[in-house]
């Protein structure tokens, strides 16, 4: 539809009007700025993304050694391109696009993923999750739980605050939590009593994923938003904010697995990917493979 050059991948390209895969690709530079006409300082994320694979990451008969059988064998996958998004608009329009377009691939019964972009664009992705029942299962240094900043209510330090608004989230879990960022004491007392299950990085490392994974029912639908700063920096430098001691990649290959095997993963949302502070591009090459291996994850259509 959108004509993305290259593909994540090099997958093929799809037409959302016409949809027959388990995961859906598609990407949004822009969600809901805090100054109109300023661009997202992830503006870049969605090609950056694209391109951050080398010809020997997209090999499908090429065994993947995570996963101990060719690159998401089993598991069909397009890359449908771009929203169209514009760093202009105050947002409405945006998000409109988005929560649209992820509504149109949930109607074919795809699993979506959505590259952004900065952390606005989930808000409207989970919208168009509507008349489902989904948790999310968000990876980020930060909770995101204010209710505006500068009088914006959709930017991107309100992603989980708007997203406990929704009839169809039942439940949040966040892990990554760590560093300073833009929660006050307030909010973090309005997200644990709206729920929200809090696993900050640090009892993650002293406890693993069991108490993450435990907190998930059996059998939920989940959406995952992995922000690229709930990455560990050394792993994945190219974040707006980068903190130390953050998820590893096998930490994230387990939390993946260990979701597919009590749950179903119904879309996610790889966002905040500076490719500008990235650029040995390390950051972009362990999302990508991470995508990949969570297109496995994810698995075919019941």
């Amino acid at each position: 539809m959108w004509k993305p050059e290259p593909t994540f991948c090099l997958l093929p390209q799809g037409d959302i009007t016409a949809l027959d895969t388990d995961v859906a690709i598609l990407g949004a530079s822009h969600g809901s700025p805090y100054r109109p006409g300023t661009p997202s300082h992830a503006a870049g994320g969605p090609s950056g993304l694209r391109g951050a694979l080398e010809w020997y990451d997209t090999r499908r008969e090429h065994v993947d050694m995570d996963r101990g059988a060719p690159l998401m064998a089993g598991v069909t996958a397009v890359d449908i391109g771009d929203v169209p998004t514009d760093p202009d608009d105050d947002g409405a329009a945006n998000r409109k696009a988005i929560r649209e377009a992820v509504a149109a691939v949930r109607a074919a019964g795809a699993a979506p993923i959505l590259l952004g972009g900065d952390d606005s664009v989930p808000i409207p992705f989970y919208e168009g999750f509507k008349g489902e029942e989904i948790w999310i299962v968000q990876v980020d240094a930060h909770i995101d739980w204010r209710d505006e900043v500068d009088r914006v209510a959709h930017g991107f330090s309100s992603t989980m605050r708007r997203a406990s608004e929704m009839a169809q989230v039942k439940g949040i879990v966040q892990l990554g939590l760590r560093g300073v960022g833009s929660a006050r004491e307030g909010e973090v007392a309005t997200a644990i009593e709206w729920g929200a299950q809090i696993f900050p990085m640090r009892l993650v490392h002293a406890e693993g994923l069991a108490p993450v994974l435990a907190a998930v029912p059996e059998g939920a639908k989940v959406a995952l938003n992995i922000d690229a700063d709930g990455l560990d920096p050394a792993l994945c430098p190219g974040a707006l904010s980068p903190e130390f001691g953050g998820l590893g990649y096998q930490q994230m290959l387990d939390l993946f697995d260990g979701l597919a095997a009590k749950c179903r993963i119904v879309g996610a949302t790889v966002v905040e990917y500076v490719p500008e502070r990235d650029p040995a591009g390390l950051g972009g090459k362990s999302l990508g493979r991470l995508i990949c291996n969570l297109i496995s994850a994810i698995g075919p259509r019941p």
